[in-house]
């Protein structure tokens, strides 16, 4: 079994419903957040108001040119099914629009139901490693107690302790992420909760290393062997993973991929999307030939 063999596990259906579906959704993401107006964002937007890019039809009017207009906070949001869940489930398919008297109490469900979907993303993720038998039998009670609480009406929602039933949660899968980082050998060195701001770690041997909720924003990792790292809530933000081998990294979801900056060489997971940002190879002598002779003489800059 190779060093990414664990996480090397085919997308299952258990994963393709924690996936945002906002064909199923209202826009919600669009409207409960708040955000201010940064690098990731270029306007202010308080808690509860829509976006003014949000169309009538719950469609973002500028998705496709959201970078270029200064909003890449919006593609790397996930609510890992959260949206679809609250529309069509907790709310019974009844639009925020048509029936205004539900938004208030639809957008502070949303910001109970996310956390929950994203641990179920976790847990299943966990599972998928193969842990040990009690371990294993300990994370499927937890994805099901996660799935009755997803199942639970706005009021008993807004009820719960989310922050007390994460920790539970993430007790687990921290257990499930030292077990698949030892299995075969050795784990590798810890790192979490590390401030890595732009640091260069190309040639840091980090195989099998804890990253978990490590912060990673700007770092370079170009062709840093990932294999059965911890990524873990590592934030991932304009870090270098050109090159990088994230085959086999252990937690590793979709809007990390969305923040980094990547390339066609970059190793990914199997059930993961290649950002349609990231930069092709860059060029050899030969095509960098004749690109000169393409552009009459002279070089363009390799992206």
């Amino acid at each position: 079994m190779s060093e990414g063999s664990p996480s090397a596990t085919p997308a299952s259906p258990r994963r393709d419903g924690l996936r945002a579906d906002c064909a199923r959704c209202f826009g919600i993401c669009c409207v409960a957040p708040a955000f201010a107006a940064s690098a990731d964002f270029a306007i202010d937007k308080p808690a509860g108001q829509a976006c003014p890019h949000l169309g009538p039809g719950h469609r973002c009017g500028i998705h496709a040119d959201l970078r270029d207009r200064g909003f890449p906070g919006c593609t790397v949001f996930d609510c890992f099914g959260a949206g679809q869940q609250v529309a069509q489930v907790t709310f019974g398919g009844r639009d925020w629009r048509a029936a205004p008297e539900t938004a208030a109490v639809m957008f502070d469900t949303f910001a109970v139901m996310r956390p929950l979907h994203e641990l179920l993303w976790y847990l299943t993720e966990a599972l998928a490693l193969h842990p040990p038998a009690p371990l294993r039998d300990a994370l499927d009670r937890a994805r099901a107690d996660t799935v009755q609480l997803t199942a639970g009406s706005p009021e008993e929602l807004l009820a719960l302790d989310v922050p007390a039933h994460r920790d539970r949660v993430n007790a687990l899968l921290s257990r499930a992420g030292d077990a698949a980082r030892a299995r075969g050998g050795r784990a590798g060195v810890d790192r979490r909760g590390a401030q890595l701001f732009g640091a260069d770690l190309r040639g840091v041997d980090l195989r099998r290393a804890n990253l978990r909720g490590a912060l990673l924003i700007g770092a370079d990792l170009r062709g840093v062997d990932l294999r059965l790292a911890d990524l873990t809530g590592a934030d991932l933000r304009g870090a270098d993973v050109r090159g990088a081998d994230l085959s086999g990294a252990l937690f590793l979801h979709q809007s990390q991929l969305d923040a980094a900056r990547g390339d066609a060489r970059t190793g990914l997971p199997t059930w993961l999307t290649r950002p349609g940002h990231w930069t092709a190879l860059p060029l050899t002598p030969v095509r960098r030939a004749h690109r000169v002779q393409r552009g009459r003489g002279r070089a363009q800059p390799d992206r």
